[in-house]
């Protein structure tokens, strides 16, 4: 699933290309994707022009006056600015055609991602109650500290948990406990703040890199303008189980801790 740097990779590279734009119509190749697709992105978004382009966690939104086109690319989901006559693959599921004759074309495979719709002036459902952003000045040492207190769950399980912080999915997870020594298995509650602050400036070094780089390079990922991420070369733990620690050079573990495969050096993160 395309992670937070995918993401933003995504959203900066359609804001280039939308805003200002009018959207003309909406045509929709079928009537759901895991949820059904909003009707208002039909009978409300045409006609209005697109005000911006957002981020929130791993979901964009596409404003305009009417209200804003709430999207998730889901497993495999991809959005790309193409010529109006493009021809319509398999899974090309959405398009927003603009007034400049080209179209902001949604296609998903798997059909896990979705396309929902925001009011002006109001926040979706799936939206409320996340945790904040972990680029933003919010998100710090003190702030971790602050809530793991009487926690017993893996600090991996706690750092993925969106109602904490949004977004820092299973890679960059393992990065950044990497990068701040810490074992993903240690309870939440037993860090204490001087390693929750190096945690949560390893999580945003480590995602504003990867956005540079374009994020992370996942079979079914690439950016709008069909360039894949070139982070993936440089990953010191996620995927490496078992092969030689780049610090220590001593084996990887691998286990698997809320159902998602986790990889850490029994050495070098305690």
């Amino acid at each position: 699933m395309p992670e937070l740097p995918e993401v933003e990779t995504t959203r900066a590279g359609l804001a280039l290309h939308l805003v200002g734009r009018t959207v003309v119509s909406t045509t929709l190749r079928r009537p759901d994707l895991r949820w059904p697709i909003a009707r208002e992105v039909v009978d409300r978004l045409p006609g209005h022009r697109i005000e911006g382009v957002r981020r929130r966690a791993k979901y964009l939104l596409v404003d305009s006056a009417a209200g804003s086109a709430l999207l998730h690319l889901g497993m495999s989901g991809s959005l790309r600015v193409l010529p109006g006559d493009t021809a319509v693959r398999a899974h090309d599921h959405v398009d927003f055609a603009l007034d400049d004759g080209r179209v902001l074309r949604f296609n998903d495979p798997r059909r896990f991602g979705c396309l929902l719709w925001q009011p002006p002036g109001e926040v979706h459902p799936l939206l409320a109650g996340l945790g904040p952003e972990p680029l933003s000045a919010a998100f710090d040492g003190d702030y971790l500290f602050a809530l793991s207190r009487g926690r017993s769950a893996p600090v991996k399980a706690f750092l993925m948990d969106q109602r904490v912080v949004v977004g820092v999915g299973n890679i960059y997870v393992a990065e950044a406990l990497f990068a701040a020594g810490i074992s993903p298995l240690r309870p939440a509650g037993r860090i204490s703040r001087e390693r929750y602050a190096r945690l949560a400036e390893a999580v945003k070094a480590i995602l504003a890199y990867a956005i540079t780089r374009g994020g992370t390079t996942l079979r079914d990922f690439i950016s709008p303008d069909g360039a894949p991420g070139y982070f993936e070369q440089e990953l010191s733990a996620y995927g490496r189980g078992g092969e030689p620690c780049p610090r220590c050079g001593r084996a990887l573990r691998q286990a698997t801790v809320g159902q998602r495969a986790t990889v850490w050096c029994g050495h070098c993160q305690r």
